[in-house]
C-alpha cells in the first residue's frame, strides 16, 4: 500500500462492499487516488499512511470528503483505504434529493428516501439544507415530534442516515404577520398602474419577517401605492426580487397580479441562468484588487456547511452561480468593481468576492477589512454594494425599460477617502 500512496495518481477497483459505522461503502466503482485525496486522508493515521500497515480488527478513522467518505479498515480481507463515491459531482442538480412536498392542515409535509450520496449525513443537517432553515430550527422540529424516520418518531437530532431511510418532516406554517401601511419616505424612479421602481436605501429591510414586522419596504409601499390591484387575493405589493438590508439601489415591485406573474417568471428564469430581458448590474468596493482586469466567476452556491447565516461557493453540491465582473477603478488597497449577475442567488456577489480573495468593504459577514481600510469600513458601516442598473421587459406592455441609480453619499465618501489615500 505504501507504493500506492506514493503515486500522485492511481486508478484502482475495490472488489467488495461493507458497512462501517453506519456508512455504506461501495467498492465496485473505479476511483482515482489524487494528491488532494491523499492529503485529506493522511492526518487520520500518519503511521499507517507511511508504512501501509493498519491495526487488526479496528476501523481507525473516517473523514467525510465532498459528499463521499474515506474509511481506514484493517479487516484482513479488506485491508487498505476505502472510498465512498461520489467524490465530486459534475452536475450539481443531479446530486440533490427529490423531496415530495404536500400541503396539510399542520403545514407542509416533506418526504424523501435517502440515497447513497447522503448516507452518513446527520438528519438535522439534511433537513436544514432542504428547508433553508437553521439547524437549531430543524432540531426544534425534531424535539416537537415533527420529524419521523422510517415511520417512527425521531428522538435523536444527530441520527446518521442510511441509504433507503425514509424521512418525513412537517414544517408548520409561519405565524401570520399583519401588514401595516407606514409613511416611510421612498425615492421613486418610475411608477405606473402595474409596477413601481424605487431606489432602496441601505438599512431598509424589503419584506416583513419575524424579526422585522414593521419599517420595511413593503410597509412603505402599502402607504405610497394607493392603487394596488391586489395579489393572491390580498391588497399588497408583489416583491419579485430582493436586495439585502444593507445593499442599496434600484429594485422593482409589482402592483397588480398580472405584473407580479410576469416579473416573477422573468426573475425566476434569470436566477436559473436562462437568457432574457433582465439585466442587473452592481458597483462594489473590493478590499483588494483582483488579479485581472475582468473575469467571470462560475461556481456552485449553497449554504455554508457550518454557518447557516452565510452562503458559500466552496461546496460540493448546490445551484449554479455566475457573476461577471470588471475593475472600474483601482484604489489604494482596494478597487471599485462592476458586477453583472447572470444568475440571482442569495448573497451571490458578496460570496463570490469573498471566496475569491477580495471581500467587499465593510461586509462583516463575509470578511474583515485589512487594518489599512478599517477606519473607512467602520465609517461606512455596511457592505459596499449598490445596485446601479436594472433592465427588464415590462410585464404588461412588453416595452424594454432601463433604470439607473447613482452611488449614494456614504459610498461616495468611502471612495473619496480611498482616492485620497492613493
Amino acid at each position: 500500500m505504501a507504493s500506492v500512496l506514493g503515486c500522485s495518481r492511481m486508478r484502482f477497483v475495490a472488489l467488495t462492499s461493507a458497512s462501517i459505522r453506519g456508512i455504506t461503502i461501495d467498492w465496485d466503482v473505479p476511483v482515482e487516488l489524487t494528491d488532494e485525496l491523499h492529503e485529506a486522508m493522511a492526518p487520520h493515521h500518519p503511521e499507517a499512511m507511511r508504512s501501509g500497515i493498519l491495526r487488526r480488527g479496528v476501523v481507525i478513522g473516517r473523514r467525510t470528503f465532498s459528499k463521499g467518505a474515506i474509511a481506514f479498515s484493517d479487516d484482513p480481507d479488506r485491508r487498505g483505504i476505502f472510498l465512498q463515491l461520489p467524490i465530486v459531482p459534475d452536475v450539481e442538480e443531479d446530486d440533490e434529493l427529490e423531496w415530495n412536498v404536500e400541503a396539510s392542515e399542520d403545514g407542509d409535509v416533506h418526504r424523501v428516501v435517502v440515497d447513497s450520496g447522503h448516507a452518513g449525513d446527520r438528519i438535522d443537517t439534511l433537513i436544514a439544507e432542504v428547508t433553508s432553515m437553521s439547524r437549531a430550527v430543524a432540531q426544534r422540529l425534531i424535539d416537537e415530534g415533527q420529524v419521523r424516520l422510517n415511520d417512527k418518531p425521531l428522538a435523536k437530532a444527530g441520527q446518521r442516515l442510511r441509504t433507503g431511510d425514509t424521512i418525513e418532516v412537517v414544517v408548520p406554517p409561519p405565524e401570520p404577520i399583519e401588514l401595516v401601511a407606514e409613511d416611510i419616505p421612498l425615492v421613486v424612479l418610475y411608477e405606473d398602474a402595474e409596477l413601481i421602481v424605487i431606489d432602496k436605501p441601505a438599512g431598509l429591510v424589503v419584506h416583513p419577517a419575524a424579526g422585522h414586522p414593521r419599517g420595511t419596504l413593503v410597509n412603505a409601499l402599502l402607504h405610497h401605492c394607493r392603487d394596488l390591484g391586489g395579489i393572491g387575493g390580498e391588497l399588497r405589493p408583489g416583491i419579485v426580487h430582493r436586495l439585502d438590508k444593507d445593499t442599496s439601489g434600484v429594485m422593482v415591485a409589482a402592483k397588480t397580479a398580472r405584473a407580479h406573474a410576469g416579473l416573477t417568471a422573468a426573475f425566476s428564469a434569470k436566477s436559473r441562468g436562462e437568457p432574457g430581458g433582465i439585466l442587473r448590474e452592481y458597483l462594489g468596493i473590493a478590499t483588494s484588487t483582483p488579479s485581472t482586469p475582468s473575469g467571470t466567476l462560475r461556481t456552485l452556491h449553497a449554504r455554508h456547511p457550518s454557518d447557516r447565516k452565510r452562503f458559500s461557493s466552496k461546496v460540493s453540491s448546490g445551484k449554479t452561480a455566475v457573476t461577471h465582473w470588471e475593475i472600474v477603478e483601482p484604489l489604494h488597497g482596494a478597487a471599485l468593481v462592476r458586477f453583472r449577475l447572470e444568475t440571482g442567488r442569495t448573497h451571490q456577489i458578496r460570496v463570490h468576492a469573498a471566496d475569491h480573495g477580495w471581500p467587499l468593504l465593510a461586509d462583516t459577514l463575509y470578511g474583515r477589512a485589512p487594518r489599512s481600510l478599517a477606519a473607512i469600513a467602520e465609517q461606512l458601516g455596511r457592505q459596499a454594494l449598490h445596485a446601479v442598473v436594472l433592465e427588464f421587459d415590462h410585464p404588461v406592455t412588453g416595452e424594454h425599460v432601463r433604470f439607473e441609480s447613482k452611488l449614494p453619499e456614504d459610498l461616495e465618501r468611502a471612495l473619496a477617502a480611498l482616492r485620497s489615500s492613493t
